[in-house]
């Protein structure tokens, strides 16, 4: 079992900036691909960004490309996700998600462990 909690998230102007966290409990963390989700209102959970145990190897969808980082720290069992440039189209519910498969899963259903999501609001 993993345990995965979000935080950071709120409220910031378009153009600003906000880093999440997620703290990761239970087992083998750094074993683990780890991804961030988000979910806007009236939408399906979309991929944002992916990083697989090895921290250098990572994958993000395009609409997030440039402008955010995905980022872990195994010894602190942390996986972060650096938001720049946000736009009003990023305002979601984003969530962390753990995978135990290989290659640069992006699929809700290929994840083991979700967070419980934190709220990311950005005003135009």
């Amino acid at each position: 079992q993993v345990q995965l909690v979000e935080s950071g998230g709120g409220l910031v102007q378009a153009g600003g900036s906000l880093r999440l966290s997620c703290a990761a409990s239970g087992r083998a963390f750094s074993s683990y691909s780890m991804g961030w989700f988000r979910q806007a209102p009236g939408k399906e959970r979309e991929f944002v960004a992916v990083v697989k145990w090895i921290a250098t190897i990572t994958y993000y969808a395009d609409s997030v490309k440039g402008r955010f980082t995905i980022s872990r720290d195994n010894a602190k069992n942390t996986l972060y996700l650096q938001m720049n440039s946000l736009k009003p189209e990023d305002t979601a519910v984003y969530y962390c998600a753990a995978s135990a498969l290989s290659g640069y899963p992006s699929r809700t259903y290929q994840y083991d462990y979700w967070g419980q999501g934190i709220q990311v609001t950005v005003s135009s």
